[in-house]
């Protein structure tokens, strides 16, 4: 406890707005916040451009999000198209459809609006994507940031959601096949399925209200809970400071980077380079022309059909599992589309949850600043790269039809390749990932021991031969060394009083302990005899 006291002098001199703020930071941490904002340090690493992308891609979304929406019209009813699309002049189409087409062909910069929010909102999601795989990795999601983790997943999950619904309001062929198989999907789901398909399409799929309903969820409820995230993810990133990679005078009580003042400069330009290549994107490489595809018809399916990138790995599952059906209870339950949804929603609390698990198997409570270097811990790396897997081989799955017809092969074939992947390819990548982590681990100890090779052959005064190598600088030494080893948790004996099922928790603890940080999942560290002992033999 902080229980610091001081001269009544000084207390004296304080104004109201300092005893005030001392009167919130006792209770809040309101004080600590403040001086961290006045204090804020950047760290200069590339790494952490990957957030900022996310960030700038979020604001032009929203820019072009609010020029598209005083031309949409998030409406059903059906009009006779009358625009400069001649191929499509005189069909009966949606007044969402009619007012895409409205925008991306008589609006001017429309089409150059839409494609830049379709590419921002590609790039939003694969850099939130790419900078949580960054921070997994390197574990900056320890102690005190499980929060900051859990705001940054939710924040990938509902710009999916986001993608998804803005991705259905243009109501074209491509879109509907995709909204057809979310239904499916939905009515999968036991007991609740037909509920919630009711309640969000207004009645039976398609329903007169989709459109309607999706754009509110899409220009409303999902905009500001993604800015309510994004808010409290960078108040918590001042509140906890940046993470920093080990290096010399770098420790887990101070920051080493770059002022606010030059931050601000390079974030500045960074901005506007982001923002050109969305534009540049939305300018020579089109996307989603919804008049290629036609107007959504419930009796229609679009061929060869693909959702965006984000969401090939709900498709992969659907499209490789069997079509299994059971009946319980007088009900069928469809377990070919509620299986895969199963899967997929387990495959990202799995990711979400990890902190979590990785704190209780290592029991430890300490603030963590310094990042992890990933080949210093194999069992999370190697967990990593096999979640990976699975989303890579899901999203090879979601194009097994373009695959065949482009590569002259089986469908068939192809769709058991990726069944046979989704259980093969994690197994595979965990024990290669694993072994590539702990072999590195080994050339760094060698490295440490022995210095870099000079290639200088020296001779000795009996006769024998030995390579010099020059010693490494404090700075690389540090940099290999700075890592911390934990030890695996030992069960213990049993506890008076203990029930089973603690008993079991504590048993099933330690051996997740051991399989993390047990003797085949680390190599030890070099010890500082071992280090003298070698250095004086190469100093001879």
């Amino acid at each position: 406890m902080d229980n610091e006291s001081r001269p009544s002098t000084e207390r004296e001199h304080e104004s109201t707005g300092e005893r005030f703020v001392q009167w919130m930071d006792g209770r809040l941490g309101h004080r600590r916040l403040t001086r961290s904002a006045r204090r804020l340090v950047f760290p200069d690493h590339w790494s952490f451009m990957l957030g900022e992308i996310a960030l700038y891609s979020f604001v032009v979304l929203l820019i072009t999000g609010v020029f598209l929406s005083f031309f949409f019209h998030p409406s059903s009813d059906p009009v006779m198209y009358q625009g400069s699309y001649a191929p499509l002049r005189g069909r009966l189409v949606s007044e969402a459809f009619d007012s895409t087409l409205h925008i991306s062909f008589d609006v001017r910069g429309g089409l150059l609006m839409r494609q830049a929010h379709h590419w921002a909102a590609l790039l939003l999601v694969a850099s939130i994507f790419v900078h949580m795989m960054r921070v997994f990795f390197t574990g900056a999601f320890r102690k005190p940031r499980e929060l900051n983790w859990l705001f940054g997943f939710l924040l990938l999950v509902i710009a999916m959601f986001g993608g998804l619904t803005g991705y259905d309001l243009p109501d074209d062929l491509l879109s509907g096949t995709g909204l057809q198989i979310v239904n499916g999907t939905i009515l999968s789901i036991p007991v609740v399925g037909t509920y919630l398909s009711f309640f969000l399409f207004g009645g039976e799929f398609p329903g007169d209200d989709l459109i309607a309903r999706f754009n509110t969820i899409h220009i409303l409820i999902i905009p500001g809970l993604m800015v309510a995230l994004i808010v409290m993810h960078l108040l918590l990133a001042v509140r906890h400071r940046h993470t920093q990679y080990a290096g010399p005078g770098r420790t887990n009580g101070n920051l080493v980077g770059m002022p606010l003042r030059v931050y601000a400069v390079k974030a500045g330009a960074y901005s506007l380079l982001v923002c050109g290549v969305i534009f540049l994107l939305a300018g020579i490489a089109q996307i989603n022309p919804v008049w290629a595809y036609g107007p959504f018809r419930p009796d229609q399916v679009s061929a060869g059909s693909q959702p965006d990138w984000y969401m090939g790995v709900a498709d992969g599952f659907l499209r490789v599992m069997p079509g299994w059906e059971i009946s319980f209870l007088g009900h069928t339950l469809a377990l070919d589309n509620f299986l895969p949804l199963l899967v997929g929603v387990l495959l990202f609390l799995a990711m979400g949850g990890y902190p979590f698990l990785e704190a209780w198997v290592t029991d430890d409570d300490r603030d963590q600043h310094l990042l992890d270097r990933p080949r210093n811990r194999p069992v999370r790396t190697a967990l990593g790269v096999a979640w990976l897997s699975v989303y890579l081989v899901a999203l090879i799955g979601a194009s097994n039809d373009l695959i065949a017809t482009h590569l002259h092969v089986s469908v068939n074939a192809v769709t058991w390749t990726v069944r046979i992947s989704l259980f093969v390819m994690p197994v595979l990548a965990f024990v290669v990932t694993k072994r590539l982590a702990l072999g590195l681990q080994r050339r760094d100890r060698d490295t440490v021991l022995h210095g870099r090779e000079t290639g200088v052959v020296k001779r000795l005064e009996h006769g024998d031969y030995v390579e010099v190598h020059e010693p490494l600088s404090q700075a690389r030494l540090y940099a290999l060394t700075a890592h911390e080893q934990y030890r695996p948790l030992t069960a213990g004996a049993a506890r008076e009083g203990e029930s089973a099922t603690a008993g079991s928790l504590r048993r099933l603890r330690a051996r997740l302990s051991r399989g993390f940080y047990g003797p085949a999942t680390q190599i030890p560290k070099p010890t500082e005899d071992e280090y003298r002992q070698i250095a004086e033999r190469h100093r001879t």
